[in-house]
């Protein structure tokens, strides 16, 4: 441990455990310690670690070809992105690398088809964009964000974002102008606490931007690929967004890739050389991307999360007024609010991970639970009864 706390910058605060291997839902510490994943890379590694056929996809490609840059086509790029393409039943993906990354693409792409197919004035389009969000950490994004701690002492910050309450439709409505090109949302806010949106808001949000020529931008980095019980979280209401951003899982947690994916009448307002990025698309996280949706075509992975997600939910729900004060799930997914009174989300999470359970805390008394959803049922067992002990010692 002290060799991470000498060299490397404070920009996180992790929990006292040095993870040296990883299998499936289980890791093991550098003292052969093993501990059950219940975090899952903030859902990257919704296939697990180490997921055979994705490992197998990427040693393959390491032993043909790594990188061209976009100057070149590569044999892996085209079909990667035509797969993706046809899951999300969309024309077009452009591969990025990092979640943040793609939702900054997004950003560019919403401005761009304003001013040039909605007739926005140059320099004048607005996004909206939901209080309590986490889209990222660079600058523009946090900018909208309303997080202190991941914005203070970062400005000047970029304008031509407005903020309205999430789940609030007549907020929405409200702040929507002429000048709006896009509204960008979670279709449910992870870095929040798994917070979820009324019943139907989403249809709602659908129906409004249509009906107001604005673009519905969803960021399914977290929610989408499976965790949420169904590929994308918005495929729970029946909704299709106009542009789907995509990350984290999409890299089979061995490399980073993200994509936005969109139809040709909003995609083509980018033309060469008006976007790029030199490892966006690579082959091989092509290759692992390609691997990644074959996952998801079998379906397999949504319904694991459907049916292991109602296993965790209706544990967490027995202790409900055992010292948890709301539990709010979707698929393989919970947030989970512990009575202030009794301990932090920090303290449960260090409490936790003495009885052999990785998970994260966020926003005071609130921890996360989202382990992968190669997770079997006794292993949900074994976090619930973690969790009970934590809070009845």
């Amino acid at each position: 441990m002290s060799v991470a706390e000498d060299w490397v910058a404070g920009n996180y605060s992790p929990l006292p455990v040095v993870i040296a291997h990883a299998e499936g839902a289980w890791v093991t510490d550098v003292e052969g310690r093993r501990y059950l994943d219940a975090l899952a890379g903030y859902s990257a590694l919704n296939f697990g670690h180490l997921h055979p056929r994705l490992v197998a996809a990427a040693a393959a490609q390491l032993d043909r070809l790594t990188l061209t840059s976009r100057a070149f086509h590569s044999d892996q790029l085209g079909p990667f992105c035509r797969d993706l393409a046809t899951l999300a039943g969309k024309d077009l993906v452009l591969p990025m690398n990092t979640g943040a990354e793609g939702v900054e693409t997004a950003i560019k792409l919403a401005r761009r088809w304003g001013y040039e197919v909605k007739g926005v004035p140059d320099g004048r389009a607005r996004i909206i964009a939901m209080a309590g969000n986490f889209h990222g950490r660079t600058t523009t994004i946090i900018s909208f964000s309303d997080d202190p701690v991941a914005r203070e002492h970062y400005g000047p910050y970029t304008p031509g974002f407005d903020l309205v309450p999430f789940g609030d439709l007549a907020a929405l409505e409200a702040a929507i102008t002429d000048e709006t090109v896009a509204v960008l949302l979670e279709p449910v806010q992870g870095e929040g606490g798994v917070i979820i949106p009324p019943q139907g808001w989403l249809r709602d949000v659908r129906e409004l931007t249509r009906r107001r020529n604005v673009l519905m931008v969803a960021d399914e980095i977290q929610s989408g690929l499976g965790r949420a019980g169904a590929t994308f979280a918005c495929d729970l209401e029946g909704v299709v967004p106009d542009v789907y951003v995509l990350g984290k899982a999409l890299g089979g947690g061995i490399v980073p890739v993200s994509a936005v994916v969109a139809d040709r009448d909003v995609m083509g307002v980018f033309t060469p050389g008006s976007h790029g990025s030199t490892f966006g698309g690579n082959p091989l996280a092509a290759a692992v991307g390609r691997a990644v949706v074959a996952l998801l075509a079998t379906g397999e992975y949504q319904e694991r999360a459907r049916r292991l997600g109602a296993q965790l939910e209706s544990g967490l729900r027995e202790l409900l007024g055992h010292g948890v004060e709301a539990v709010r799930c979707r698929g393989l997914w919970a947030g989970i609010d512990i009575d202030p009174a009794l301990m932090s989300g920090r303290e449960a999470s260090y409490r936790l991970l003495g009885r052999g359970v990785l998970v994260k805390d966020t926003h005071g008394s609130t921890i996360r639970i989202a382990p992968p959803l190669v997770v079997e049922e006794a292993e949900i067992e074994i976090i619930l009864q973690a969790l009970q002990a934590v809070l009845r010692p």
